[in-house]
């Protein structure tokens, strides 16, 4: 069954008129005679689209109920059945209500594509998954139904429902889109000019990346390798030369000369990965081609001109802007020059740019050497079998009774000729083929001992010898440099993988990177080394080995990270296809320093959040909480202090009662405010003594009502380390909240256990309890669990408590209490005296 086909009409706002789009579309398609039905549309009490439903098909849709309401839905199995041509859905992002078969209605309308029905379906930009962040950001609104981006780009047409700003706001002003009561809110918040042109904006740029797409497919499908200008798009050939700067800043002005026009810049690097290109020359007009808005592309050929062309093609490019050669003129005896090529092979649809440039006919290095780099023990080896072996194999061959023949001694020098390609590559395996050929004539070939060959085949035979020697050498050498490449890649690829791995999941710190390029390179040291700017001096902020350098100038290998960043290294000098490697580890260090400082940032942001965090609280508790008991002082000092009302002594007691619990919570709250303060300061010093705690828990039980406590601290209980000062304190905050939110006529049980090595005092109410997810939360500053009265504190309580115990080496934490309520646990640690011993092991020596 052939899947059906998906139109989509992609709003840029709503109200823009997609719905009314559709309704149109649906109109024209049953006038030339197609089934098309209304599925689910919803109009919104908007009266021109509800109009335009008259005349079309509608399934009846599907009635569920949720949280006593009754909500429809389009009714899935009912267009199935019915299997129109053509069905029309609405709000593709839409959430359906719980209970239908899909959470989300594009997953309904995947069903009816897979069944092989057409769907004209509407959505707005914002509801598209990737944007959801750029979205909020703009409109400060989270979108909570959204639609996955592939699913829309999926579909078979998109077409842009679009409305310019001004014509939208007075649609919205006109009633055309909300209720009159919902205008001026609407126009003030998410219909703002700055909102909408911003989602117009994200609307254009996501379609016109979707008809990029479409464009390439096309492309592709047909074959289609002539450029088609649809917009200006210049390539930048970088050689890694200074000019490279000028060939970007010539190809940015083109490019802003025509709409849309994009900049790429493009540096082709042989396969071999030898090149006389400044890294950090390319690092810099990286940087520079990125500010300028274009992008940076690292291609591999080998051949130059061929590649560029290829890459400007298959990018659908239309210029291509290069820089006059630097070659001198009697270089031009190795070819016609890159930009002579490419200007000859471009064809009539690519523009070709030579810019003038500082730097032209000045020269360049030599082209290099693309020989396998085989080691100097390995190259002299190859050079003795070459040179030496024909020669030890001619005295061997001629001091030997027993004739073998032309052909077999031609096969024997042919063996040391392949022996040379495989250990030295193909200069030696050249020269052995060379010797061997003279040696056969002078010593086997009549007349011997003579250059001269009198017969024909002979010379025929010596021809293909040396022909075969030097052709089976180049295959030879070839194969060689071809695994040696291979190895070296995989061992490559085996690195890059593993740093960038370690890297992404965050294992892997500073110096450890740089230890591991050390070892990978085989260095004595490597620095990190950073600058301000170009004119400040360098500083050191990571490295490993002795003898790290303080300027890239002073080391053996420099690596530059962009301008401000280089890798520099010690030890030895590194061959050209190493720094390949190095430069990705370099990125890397800049990634890790990144990560590291933005980790650092992060960490004084969340101490600075949470610094004003806590003074907001403070200033609400100040301004509430605080004087609240100051109020109700002054109302009974000024009571007292009236002169035309005659208090009793019954109402005086009264109101000095007050007084004094107005005072009482006074000093309990700011004792908690400054106690919270030393605790976020860090200039809480306990004073650590051996105690056992019926001495300390008794006494902080004096501002809890008298038969609320249950004490059970058995007498054998070990001491504890801790300061009693602060352990009174942490206790009787935890007692007083727990009786606080017993109910009535419950009694708080305290009671005291050893367990290993230390000791848990354990608080148990029988209140309402506390979720899981709510019991960290209750120790933090200023937090009250629940709908607690302004009154009954600032949240400051088990905080405290929580810091005095961590102060002295303890813990607090909250747990369910069996049967309901919640338990506090404090967990102190065991005097040294009274640690328990293992039977294993001898006890401890004490003093």
């Amino acid at each position: 069954m052939a899947r059906g086909k998906l139109r989509i009409y992609l709003g840029a706002a709503p109200g823009v008129g997609k719905t009314y789009s559709m309704l149109s579309e649906a109109h024209r398609r049953v006038e030339r005679g197609t089934d098309c039905v209304v599925a689910f549309v919803e109009h919104h009490g908007r009266p021109r689209t509800e109009v335009m439903l008259h005349g079309l098909e509608q399934v009846a849709r599907r009635e569920l109920e949720y949280r006593g309401a009754v909500f429809t839905e389009m009714d899935l199995d009912a267009v199935l059945e019915r299997r129109p041509s053509v069905v029309l859905v609405d709000e593709l992002a839409h959430t359906n209500i719980p209970g239908s078969r899909n959470t989300k209605r594009w997953q309904d309308v995947e069903e009816l594509l897979a069944a092989g029905i057409g769907v004209v379906t509407t959505v707005n930009i914002q509801h598209l998954e990737s944007l959801g962040d750029v979205v909020e950001s703009i409109t400060g609104v989270r979108q909570q139904e959204t639609v996955p981006d592939e699913v829309v780009r999926r579909a078979d047409q998109i077409e842009l429902v679009d409305m310019s700003p001004q014509a939208l706001r007075r649609r919205m002003a006109h009633g055309n889109i909300y209720k009159p009561e919902k205008v001026d809110a609407a126009l003030s918040n998410y219909f703002r000019p700055g909102n909408l042109t911003a989602l117009r904006e994200l609307a254009l740029l996501w379609v016109a990346d979707r008809v990029d797409e479409y464009l390439t497919e096309y492309r592709s499908e047909h074959r289609v390798n002539t450029i088609w200008g649809s917009r200006e798009r210049i390539v930048v050939g970088l050689t890694g030369g200074p000019e490279g700067r000028t060939l970007i800043r010539r190809a940015a002005r083109l490019a802003e000369k025509g709409a849309g026009g994009e900049v790429l810049a493009a540096y082709i690097a042989r396969s071999d990965g030898l090149t006389a290109a400044s890294p950090k020359e390319l690092a810099v007009q990286r940087t520079l081609v990125e500010d300028l808005g274009g992008t940076f592309h690292h291609v591999v050929g080998d051949d130059v001109p061929t590649s560029l062309l290829e890459f400007s093609r298959g990018v659908n490019a239309t210029q291509i802007v290069l820089g006059t050669s630097r070659r001198k003129g009697w270089q031009y005896v190795f070819g016609p020059g890159v930009g002579a090529t490419v200007a000859r092979d471009s064809g009539p649809d690519l523009d070709v740019h030579i810019v003038t440039h500082e730097e032209a006919a000045r020269g360049r290095g030599l082209p290099v050497a693309r020989g396998a780099r085989l080691g100097r023990g390995r190259s002299l080896w190859g050079w003795f079998t070459g040179v030496i072996g024909p020669v030890l194999l001619t005295l061997l061959l001629t001091n030997i009774s027993v004739d073998l023949g032309l052909a077999n001694e031609m096969l024997l020098y042919l063996v040391l000729t392949v022996g040379a390609a495989l250990l030295g590559g193909l200069l030696p395996a050249l020269a052995s083929a060379a010797i061997g050929s003279l040696l056969i004539n002078w010593y086997f070939t009549p007349p011997v001992h003579e250059l001269t060959i009198y017969d024909p085949k002979n010379i025929v035979a010596i021809a293909v010898f040396f022909l075969v020697a030097a052709s089976v050498a180049s295959v030879v050498d070839l194969a060689a440099r071809r695994t040696h490449q291979a190895a070296r890649l995989r061992a490559e690829s085996e690195i890059l993988s593993f740093v960038a791995g370690s890297v992404l999941r965050g294992e892997t710190s500073l110096d450890a990177l740089l230890e591991r390029v050390r070892e990978t390179f085989a260095m004595a040291s490597v620095a990190l080394l950073e600058r301000a700017s170009e004119v400040e001096p360098w500083t050191v902020t990571g490295s490993v080995g002795p003898g790290a350098v303080t300027r890239p100038e002073d080391a053996d290998v420099d690596m530059p990270v962009g301008d401000r960043m280089a890798l520099a290294l010690t030890g030895r000098a590194l061959p050209a296809e190493d720094r390949r490697v190095l430069g990705a580890f370099a990125a890397q260090a800049a990634v890790v320093l990144d990560r590291q400082r933005l980790k650092e940032e992060a960490d004084q942001a969340r101490l600075y959040a949470e610094g004003d965090r806590i003074r907001t609280a403070l200033l609400a508790a100040v301004s509430h909480d605080l004087r609240t008991p100051l109020a109700s002082i002054k109302a009974s000092v000024t009571s007292l202090r009236a002169d035309d009302v005659e208090w009793s002594e019954a109402d005086e007691a009264e109101l000095l009662e007050g007084i004094e619990a107005g005072t009482d919570r006074l000093d309990h709250l700011v004792g908690n405010l400054l106690d919270m303060s030393r605790l976020q300061t860090g200039t809480v010093t306990p004073i650590i003594r051996d105690i056992d705690l019926d001495e300390v828990v008794p006494m902080a039980l004096g501002g809890v009502p008298e038969d609320s406590v249950i004490l059970d601290i058995p007498e054998d209980l070990p001491m504890v380390s801790v300061d009693a000062g602060l352990l009174e304190r942490a206790v009787a905050n935890v007692a007083e909240n727990a009786v606080k939110y017993s109910p009535e006529g419950e009694r708080v049980l305290i009671s005291a256990s050893a367990i290993a090595d230390r000791v848990e005092l354990r608080v148990v109410d029988q209140g309402p309890g506390v979720p899981d997810e709510a019991k960290d939360r209750i120790l933090a500053p200023f937090q009250r669990y629940g709908d607690a009265p302004r009154g009954a504190g600032v949240g400051l309580g088990l905080a405290v408590a929580r810091g005095f115990a961590e102060a002295m080496g303890g813990t607090l934490a909250a747990e369910d209490t069996p049967g309901g309520g919640m338990t506090m646990v404090i967990t102190l640690r065991q005097a040294s005296d009274h640690l328990p011993v293992s039977p294993d092991l001898p006890g401890a020596v004490t003093s």
